[in-house]
């Protein structure tokens, strides 16, 4: 009996063994990306993770961008573009660090211009960040002496609300530390019910002109922009249900006309992607799900990006060679 017993613990050890490291190699539980609280911002991706999510290589450096280590300030002969946004900037956890819509501009832009000795693309990003907090990252740390700055918002982004820090550690999706097993990560992600915030309901119920008010704070990066001397590029991409018939919801087309005239009248360099995917063959296949990008969507809005700012470049002086 008791043999029988060490053996049926040994295969449980086993099977838990197992079950615990493959979890960890395939799929990357057990070690998330964490996330910390800011006044001004709201939240952060914690500095210096590197992590594997399904296979898929995440890297944060040491200002919480996504993307290697970097010097604060480029040498004078090199390109250097700052790209604030949200998760469809990021990548999340379904993009390789080789396929986000940064690196891939970091590449395209390499190859297409001999001016610039190095091409750097920083990709200041965070989950569900609205203008607001795009704003604050770049009040904080400034705009690391990009030649040019690039804010990527999706259609919801102008109903964003204020940045908190309410969801860091209360919210499965904004961990604050790492689970002490890749099964305790899957216990608390997938089968445990979200308990609510109840603080939440607050900053989502936010009051007021909100379209307004972020398209000030869109207005503030371009002055922080202009400032610094670098050009200034707005992009936006539309939800996938707004593709194709029938088309943005009514309080969705007049919140784009505010942007629109917004843009126009602050002289502001803008993408809008709805007419462009709505010009393409398979819109839907440029998606991840309803709001993020995949792969070939990363692609497509990196090339029509990258062509914009080569224009906007053009017309800054080129750097000077020593």
């Amino acid at each position: 009996m008791k043999v029988a017993l060490i053996v049926l613990f040994l295969v449980v050890v086993g099977l838990f063994v197992v079950v615990e490291i493959g979890l960890r190699s395939l799929f990357g539980f057990g070690n998330p990306l964490i996330y910390i609280g800011d006044e001004q911002i709201g939240y952060l991706l914690a500095p210096n993770q590197r992590t594997r999510r399904f296979g898929n290589r995440i890297e944060i450096n040491e200002y919480s961008m996504r993307g290697n280590p970097l010097k604060k300030t480029p040498a004078s002969s090199d390109l250097r573009v700052l790209l604030l946004g949200d998760s469809i900037a990021n990548g999340g956890w379904w993009t390789d660090q080789t396929n986000t819509i940064s690196t891939m501009m970091m590449r395209s832009l390499a190859s297409s211009t001999s001016n610039y000795q190095e091409v750097e693309v920083l990709n200041a990003s965070a989950n569900s960040w609205g203008p607001r907090n795009e704003l604050a990252y770049l009040e904080k740390f400034s705009n690391f002496n990009a030649q040019a700055v690039v804010l990527l918002i999706n259609t919801d982004d102008l109903f964003a609300t204020a940045p908190t820090s309410l969801p860091i550690g209360r919210d499965r999706n904004y961990p604050d530390s790492k689970p002490p097993l890749a099964l305790v990560e899957v216990w608390q992600r997938y089968i445990l019910k979200q308990q609510p915030i109840p603080e939440i309901k607050a900053v989502q119920n936010e009051a007021g002109d909100r379209v307004g008010i972020n398209l000030e704070a869109i207005a503030k990066i371009q002055a922080l922009t202009r400032q610094s001397n670098s050009q200034f590029l707005l992009v936006m991409t539309p939800l996938l249900r707004e593709v194709g018939e029938p088309g943005p919801r009514d309080y969705e087309i007049i919140a784009r006309q505010r942007l629109n005239d917004f843009t126009k009248a602050q002289q502001i360099n803008y993408i809008d992607f709805l007419a462009i995917f709505n010009s393409t063959t398979n819109p839907q296949g440029l998606y991840h799900d309803h709001i993020h990008l995949n792969l070939q969507g990363n692609k497509f809005v990196s090339e029509v990006m990258e062509r914009s700012l080569l224009e906007i470049l053009a017309e800054v002086p080129l750097p000077q060679s020593y």
